[in-house]
C-alpha cells in the first residue's frame, strides 16, 4: 500500500472514532477487536506457559505464541485491506479500511474514563474518585488520597495517549491495516502476560520488549503533540517541552515518562513519583517539578490538553497527507 493511502486509513479512523467511538451495538453483536485477542493470548498463554516448564523453555514459547499473534492480527487485516482496494475506489476502500481500524484507537473511551475520575471527585469526593479510578490504573485506589487520585487520572491519561492513541496512528500510517492491528497484539500482549510476576517474567519477556520498541517512536512524538497542544490550550508549552527532556530518562518506563513528563510541565504538576501497586511499593522518579496537589479541576486542564493533542495530531497527518498528494501529483 502506498503512503497516501495509509495516511488516508489512519484520519479516516481518528475521525470517524472521535466521531463516534465503538458503537455499542457493534460491541454487543460481535465484541470488541481486543477481546478477540485476549481470548487468543488467554488460550497460549495455558497451552504453553505451563508451571512444569523450565524459565528457558517459557521465555522462548513466549516468543512463539506472540509470533502467532502477531500473524493471527496481520493476515486477516492484510487480506482485509487488499480485498478492499482491490474491488472498491480507492476512496471507499480507504474509508472503510478506516471504519476498521477506528475499532484499534481509543480517543472517546479514554476521554470518558478519564472525565469520568473528576466527575467523581467533584461529585462523591474522595470515595468517588476511587471508584472511577479504579478502572484506569493498576495501582491500589484505597492507598491514594484526592490529590493521589487526580495524579493517577492524569499519568493515565498522559500514558494512554501515547500507547492508546499516538502510536496505533503511527503504525498505520507506516503500514495501514495491518500495521494497526499488529501494534494493538502487542500492546494487549504486554498488558496481560508482560509483567513481571512469577508466571509470566519469562513468557511474557518477549511481549514486554517488543512493546518497549515499537512504542519508542509514539512515546518522544506523544511528548511533541502534548508541548503543541499546551499551547493551544493556554497551557506551559515550554515547561512541557522543558520537562519532558529533563525528567523523562528518569521514568522507570523507558516510555511512559515522556507524555508523562510533558503533561505535568504544561500543568505545573509533578507526577509518577513514589506509587502502590497492589503490595508492592514502587519508588519512581517524579515528572516536572510543580505542586502535588493535583486536583479534579487540574483533571478537568488535561483532558483539554488532551482534546488539543488528538486535532494537532489528526492536523499534522492531514499537513503530511497534503505534502504526499502534492509530492505525487507532481511526479505524475
Amino acid at each position: 500500500m502506498s503512503l497516501l493511502s495509509n495516511l488516508s486509513i489512519v484520519l479516516a479512523a481518528l475521525l470517524i472514532e472521535a466521531a463516534i467511538g465503538y458503537p455499542a451495538p457493534v460491541q454487543r453483536a460481535v465484541r470488541h477487536p481486543v477481546v478477540w485477542i485476549g481470548a487468543l493470548i488467554d488460550r497460549l498463554d495455558v497451552r504453553f506457559n505451563r508451571a512444569s516448564l523450565p524459565e528457558s523453555r517459557r521465555r522462548l514459547n513466549g516468543v512463539g505464541a506472540l509470533c502467532v499473534l502477531l500473524a493471527a492480527a496481520v493476515v486477516p487485516a492484510l487480506i482485509v485491506q487488499a480485498s478492499l482496494f482491490a474491488v472498491l475506489p480507492w476512496a471507499a476502500a480507504a474509508l472503510l479500511s478506516g471504519i476498521a481500524a477506528s475499532s484499534l484507537i481509543a480517543q472517546r473511551s479514554l476521554w470518558r474514563h478519564v472525565a469520568a475520575v473528576a466527575e467523581g471527585l467533584e461529585t462523591e469526593g474522595l470515595a468517588g474518585g476511587r471508584k472511577a479510578v479504579a478502572h484506569i490504573v493498576g495501582r491500589n485506589p484505597d492507598s491514594l488520597d484526592e490529590a493521589g487520585v487526580a495524579r493517577a487520572a492524569i499519568e493515565s491519561l498522559a500514558e494512554n495517549f501515547s500507547d492508546g492513541i499516538v502510536a496505533p496512528a503511527l503504525w498505520c500510517a507506516v503500514a495501514g491495516l495491518p500495521g494497526i492491528a499488529a501494534y494493538k497484539a502487542v500492546n494487549t500482549a504486554d498488558s496481560m502476560i508482560g509483567h513481571r510476576t512469577e508466571r509470566h517474567r519469562a513468557f511474557g519477556w518477549a511481549a514486554a520488549r517488543f512493546d518497549d520498541l515499537v512504542n519508542l517512536p509514539a512515546s518522544r512524538l506523544s511528548a511533541v503533540w502534548i508541548t503543541l497542544a499546551a499551547l493551544v490550550a493556554g497551557e506551559d508549552a515550554a515547561g512541557a517541552w522543558r520537562a519532558a527532556r529533563r525528567d523523562a530518562r528518569r521514568h522507570r518506563s523507558p516510555n511512559a515518562g515522556w507524555p508523562e513528563a510533558a503533561i505535568a510541565g504544561a500543568l505545573g504538576l509533578r507526577l509518577a513519583g513514589p506509587r502502590i501497586y497492589g503490595p508492592t511499593r514502587v519508588d519512581d522518579a517524579w515528572m516536572g517539578d510543580g505542586r502535588a496537589e493535583a486536583t479534579a479541576a487540574d483533571i478537568r486542564r488535561a483532558l483539554r490538553v488532551y482534546r488539543a493533542a488528538c486535532g494537532v495530531q489528526i492536523g499534522a497527518l492531514a499537513l503530511v497527507a497534503g505534502v504526499v498528494m502534492v509530492a505525487v501529483r507532481g511526479v505524475l
